[in-house]
Protein backbone atom coordinates (compact mmCIF):
# COMPACT_ATOMS: atom_id res chain seq x y z
CA UNK A 1 0.00 0.00 0.00
CA UNK A 2 1.37 3.39 -1.02
CA UNK A 3 0.04 6.33 0.95
CA UNK A 4 0.30 10.07 1.01
CA UNK A 5 -0.94 12.19 3.91
CA UNK A 6 -2.63 15.55 3.67
CA UNK A 7 -4.10 17.74 6.38
CA UNK A 8 -6.36 20.48 5.10
CA UNK A 9 -7.34 23.48 7.27
CA UNK A 10 -7.41 21.26 10.34
CA UNK A 11 -8.76 22.50 13.68
CA UNK A 12 -8.89 20.50 16.89
CA UNK A 13 -10.03 21.08 20.46
CA UNK A 14 -9.66 19.03 23.63
CA UNK A 15 -11.52 19.62 26.87
CA UNK A 16 -13.21 22.70 25.45
CA UNK A 17 -9.90 24.36 24.56
CA UNK A 18 -8.85 25.01 20.99
CA UNK A 19 -5.42 23.48 20.46
CA UNK A 20 -4.80 24.61 16.91
CA UNK A 21 -6.62 25.72 13.78
CA UNK A 22 -5.89 26.22 10.10
CA UNK A 23 -3.27 23.45 10.02
CA UNK A 24 -2.02 22.32 6.60
CA UNK A 25 0.43 19.56 5.66
CA UNK A 26 1.19 17.41 2.64
CA UNK A 27 3.50 14.38 2.86
CA UNK A 28 4.40 12.10 -0.04
CA UNK A 29 6.14 8.73 0.01
CA UNK A 30 9.67 9.09 1.35
CA UNK A 31 8.99 12.25 3.36
CA UNK A 32 9.04 12.93 7.09
CA UNK A 33 7.52 15.73 9.14
CA UNK A 34 8.68 16.82 12.59
CA UNK A 35 5.85 18.21 14.69
CA UNK A 36 7.24 20.77 17.10
CA UNK A 37 5.71 23.02 19.72
CA UNK A 38 5.41 23.38 23.49
CA UNK A 39 3.84 20.76 25.72
CA UNK A 40 0.08 20.89 25.46
CA UNK A 41 0.07 22.46 22.00
CA UNK A 42 -1.65 19.46 20.43
CA UNK A 43 1.13 17.35 18.90
CA UNK A 44 -0.08 14.10 20.45
CA UNK A 45 -3.70 14.95 19.71
CA UNK A 46 -2.84 15.52 16.06
CA UNK A 47 -1.20 12.09 15.83
CA UNK A 48 -4.27 10.52 17.43
CA UNK A 49 -6.55 12.37 15.02
CA UNK A 50 -4.61 11.11 12.01
CA UNK A 51 -4.92 7.59 13.45
CA UNK A 52 -8.67 8.08 13.84
CA UNK A 53 -8.67 7.97 17.63
CA UNK A 54 -10.09 11.45 18.18
CA UNK A 55 -12.31 13.77 16.18
CA UNK A 56 -11.24 17.07 14.65
CA UNK A 57 -13.42 20.16 14.83
CA UNK A 58 -13.07 20.93 11.13
CA UNK A 59 -10.87 20.26 8.15
CA UNK A 60 -9.85 17.11 6.33
CA UNK A 61 -7.41 14.26 6.81
CA UNK A 62 -6.75 12.31 3.62
CA UNK A 63 -4.46 9.45 2.67
CA UNK A 64 -3.73 10.06 -0.98
CA UNK A 65 -6.89 8.53 -2.36
CA UNK A 66 -6.87 5.49 -0.07
CA UNK A 67 -10.07 5.04 1.92
CA UNK A 68 -9.42 6.46 5.42
CA UNK A 69 -10.77 3.34 7.12
CA UNK A 70 -8.48 1.10 5.09
CA UNK A 71 -5.50 3.38 5.63
CA UNK A 72 -6.03 3.44 9.38
CA UNK A 73 -6.69 -0.28 9.68
CA UNK A 74 -3.73 -1.54 7.67
CA UNK A 75 -1.64 1.40 6.47
CA UNK A 76 -0.26 3.04 9.60
CA UNK A 77 1.39 2.46 12.95
CA UNK A 78 0.91 4.75 15.97
CA UNK A 79 3.64 4.63 18.62
CA UNK A 80 2.66 6.86 21.51
CA UNK A 81 4.06 7.76 24.93
CA UNK A 82 2.26 4.72 26.33
CA UNK A 83 3.70 1.72 24.53
CA UNK A 84 0.58 -0.46 24.77
CA UNK A 85 2.57 -3.46 25.96
CA UNK A 86 1.01 -5.97 28.36
CA UNK A 87 3.27 -6.15 31.40
CA UNK A 88 2.46 -9.77 32.32
CA UNK A 89 3.47 -11.23 28.94
CA UNK A 90 7.03 -12.01 28.01
CA UNK A 91 8.62 -9.75 25.43
CA UNK A 92 8.51 -12.62 22.94
CA UNK A 93 4.83 -13.32 23.56
CA UNK A 94 4.00 -9.64 23.24
CA UNK A 95 5.87 -9.16 19.98
CA UNK A 96 4.41 -12.36 18.55
CA UNK A 97 0.88 -11.22 19.50
CA UNK A 98 1.27 -7.80 17.89
CA UNK A 99 2.94 -9.21 14.79
CA UNK A 100 0.08 -11.63 14.20
CA UNK A 101 -2.59 -9.08 15.13
CA UNK A 102 -1.23 -6.57 12.63
CA UNK A 103 -0.73 -9.07 9.83
CA UNK A 104 3.04 -9.42 10.04
CA UNK A 105 5.08 -12.51 9.24
CA UNK A 106 7.40 -14.59 11.45
CA UNK A 107 10.41 -13.82 9.25
CA UNK A 108 9.81 -10.08 9.65
CA UNK A 109 9.49 -10.51 13.40
CA UNK A 110 12.77 -12.43 13.55
CA UNK A 111 14.49 -9.70 11.57
CA UNK A 112 13.06 -7.04 13.92
CA UNK A 113 14.35 -8.97 16.94
CA UNK A 114 17.85 -9.02 15.49
CA UNK A 115 17.74 -5.40 14.31
CA UNK A 116 16.77 -4.15 17.76
CA UNK A 117 18.88 -6.65 19.73
CA UNK A 118 15.92 -8.19 21.56
CA UNK A 119 16.85 -11.87 21.46
CA UNK A 120 18.14 -12.05 25.04
CA UNK A 121 15.03 -10.22 26.27
CA UNK A 122 12.35 -12.42 24.70
CA UNK A 123 11.88 -14.68 27.75
CA UNK A 124 11.61 -11.77 30.19
CA UNK A 125 8.25 -10.40 31.29
CA UNK A 126 7.62 -6.94 29.91
CA UNK A 127 7.38 -5.57 33.47
CA UNK A 128 11.03 -6.47 33.99
CA UNK A 129 12.29 -4.47 31.01
CA UNK A 130 13.85 -1.04 31.38
CA UNK A 131 12.16 1.95 29.75
CA UNK A 132 14.64 1.85 26.88
CA UNK A 133 14.14 -1.89 26.35
CA UNK A 134 10.38 -1.44 26.31
CA UNK A 135 10.76 1.30 23.71
CA UNK A 136 12.87 -0.99 21.51
CA UNK A 137 10.24 -3.73 21.87
CA UNK A 138 7.50 -1.29 20.88
CA UNK A 139 9.56 -0.11 17.90
CA UNK A 140 10.02 -3.72 16.79
CA UNK A 141 6.31 -3.79 15.93
CA UNK A 142 6.98 -1.24 13.19
CA UNK A 143 9.38 -3.67 11.51
CA UNK A 144 7.58 -6.94 12.19
CA UNK A 145 4.42 -5.82 10.39
CA UNK A 146 5.52 -3.17 7.88
CA UNK A 147 3.11 -0.31 7.15
CA UNK A 148 3.84 2.83 5.14
CA UNK A 149 2.85 5.59 7.59
CA UNK A 150 4.52 5.82 10.99
CA UNK A 151 2.98 8.16 13.57
CA UNK A 152 5.58 8.55 16.31
CA UNK A 153 5.31 10.43 19.60
CA UNK A 154 8.80 11.27 20.89
CA UNK A 155 10.25 8.12 19.29
CA UNK A 156 13.77 8.57 20.67
CA UNK A 157 12.72 8.85 24.32
CA UNK A 158 13.99 7.16 26.54
CA UNK A 159 16.73 5.61 24.37
CA UNK A 160 20.43 6.06 25.04
CA UNK A 161 22.78 7.63 22.49
CA UNK A 162 23.60 4.32 20.80
CA UNK A 163 20.00 3.32 20.31
CA UNK A 164 18.96 6.78 19.23
CA UNK A 165 21.43 6.41 16.39
CA UNK A 166 20.14 2.95 15.53
CA UNK A 167 16.51 4.07 15.50
CA UNK A 168 17.37 7.05 13.33
CA UNK A 169 18.95 4.60 10.87
CA UNK A 170 15.73 2.57 10.93
CA UNK A 171 13.69 5.70 10.26
CA UNK A 172 15.98 6.69 7.39
CA UNK A 173 15.62 3.21 5.91
CA UNK A 174 11.84 3.42 6.15
CA UNK A 175 11.86 6.73 4.26
CA UNK A 176 14.28 5.39 1.66
CA UNK A 177 11.82 2.55 1.02
CA UNK A 178 9.00 5.00 0.32
CA UNK A 179 7.53 5.19 3.81
CA UNK A 180 6.21 8.31 5.54
CA UNK A 181 6.85 9.53 9.09
CA UNK A 182 4.92 12.07 11.14
CA UNK A 183 6.77 12.49 14.44
CA UNK A 184 6.09 14.69 17.46
CA UNK A 185 9.46 15.83 18.78
CA UNK A 186 11.04 18.43 21.03
CA UNK A 187 14.48 18.20 19.46
CA UNK A 188 15.02 18.27 15.67
CA UNK A 189 15.39 14.90 13.97
CA UNK A 190 18.71 14.43 12.18
CA UNK A 191 16.95 13.12 9.07
CA UNK A 192 15.54 15.24 6.28
CA UNK A 193 12.19 16.55 7.51
CA UNK A 194 9.53 19.10 6.92
CA UNK A 195 8.95 20.99 10.17
CA UNK A 196 5.40 21.83 11.25
CA UNK A 197 5.29 23.99 14.36
CA UNK A 198 2.09 23.88 16.37
CA UNK A 199 1.84 27.08 18.34
CA UNK A 200 -0.97 27.94 20.77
Amino acid sequence: MTLALSLGDLSLSRGGRRLFSGLHLRLEAGQACALTGPNGSGKTSLLRAVAGLCEVDSGQIAFGGTDPGTARASGLHLLGHLDGLKASRTAGEELDFWTRWQGGRPAAMEAAVLRLDLLRLLDLEVRRLSAGQRRRLALARLLSSPRPLWLLDEPLSPLDAHWRGQVLDIMAGHLAGGGLILAAVHDPLPVATVVLEIAP
